[in-house]
């Protein structure tokens, strides 16, 4: 039970975070955004990390794996804060919905797992749910969109290196040089792209790494309690509070399409995410 209670408030706070960075793109730049999503985490993580769980930080046994998992979330991240800039919230993580089907796809060729027919139909059907979404041919294909799904892309290769590692390396590690790697690169370039803020601005720009901080924290305590393939389905809760935001602060109503489509790439995660965990029994 705790388990599912710290998946779910982990779930309940990466939306906000979103909405953070959907409002603040209306006078900054995605870059400067981007920047405090990595900087802030990190420095509400270090303090949280070294004093409660320093003894359980462990250098990795894979570092180039671990810097290549910090690059492709960083890119993730700055396709998805440039897409929720554009188009709705919702519309944007029912697209990037799409990772768990770019893990099952990928998988045999990069993790060596057998990928049954019934699996491959479950991509297929995802993939038409994204199509839905999109609507190609009946709607102008915009940046946003394609971005959307270019973080869903990523974000499921970041989930396959974060397979390899987890046999190896500790999930809290794991986190901090996640965020290190994208504060540090994001740092490097921001004064190109930085607009000086105002003192809301800073205040919404801390709150985006705080919330990141406090969610992810939330995941990785609910590994503790329980394997990452059985709270894996409860990801897809996140589109409860991201439609909320939406509505009440953006006034965005997805439309009969985007829910048509959310339904068939939640449907075909889950049935993978089944399938996949009576494999394994």
């Amino acid at each position: 039970m705790k388990a599912i209670i710290f998946s779910l408030l982990g779930w309940m706070f990466l939306p906000v975070m979103d909405g953070f960075a959907k409002y603040l793109s209306a006078d900054l730049p995605i870059m400067q955004i981007t920047w405090a999503r990595y900087f802030f985490t990190v420095v509400f993580t270090l303090p949280i990390m070294f004093f409660f769980f320093n003894k359980q930080l462990v250098w990795s046994d894979k570092p180039k794996l671990q810097i290549l998992r910090g690059l492709i979330l960083l890119f993730a991240n700055i396709c998805f804060f440039y897409s929720i800039s554009v188009i709705a919230l919702a519309k944007a993580l029912t697209l990037a919905f799409i990772a768990p089907l770019i893990v099952t796809a990928f998988s045999p060729l990069l993790l060596g797992e057998k990928v049954g027919l019934k699996r491959w139909t479950a991509v297929v059907i995802g993939f038409i749910g994204s199509l839905v979404v999109i609507r190609p041919g009946f709607l102008e294909i915009n940046l946003a969109s394609v971005s959307a799904l270019g973080t869903g892309f990523l974000y499921g290769f970041y989930l396959i290196i974060t397979r390899k590692l987890c046999t190896s390396d500790n999930p809290l590690l794991t986190l901090l040089i996640t965020g290190m790697v994208g504060a540090v690169l994001v740092s490097l370039i921001i004064p190109f792209y930085w607009v000086k803020p105002t003192i809301n601005q800073w205040s919404l720009m801390a709150g985006i790494g705080i919330f990141a901080c406090i969610g992810h924290l939330f995941l990785i305590l609910s590994l503790k309690y329980a394997d990452a393939s059985k709270l894996a389905p409860l990801g897809y809760t996140e589109i409860i509070p991201n439609v909320l935001i939406g509505y009440y602060f953006f006034s965005e109503i997805p439309d009969s399409w985007t829910y048509l489509g959310l339904v068939i790439i939640v449907l075909s995660g889950l049935y993978i995410s089944r399938r996949e965990k009576f494999l394994k029994c």
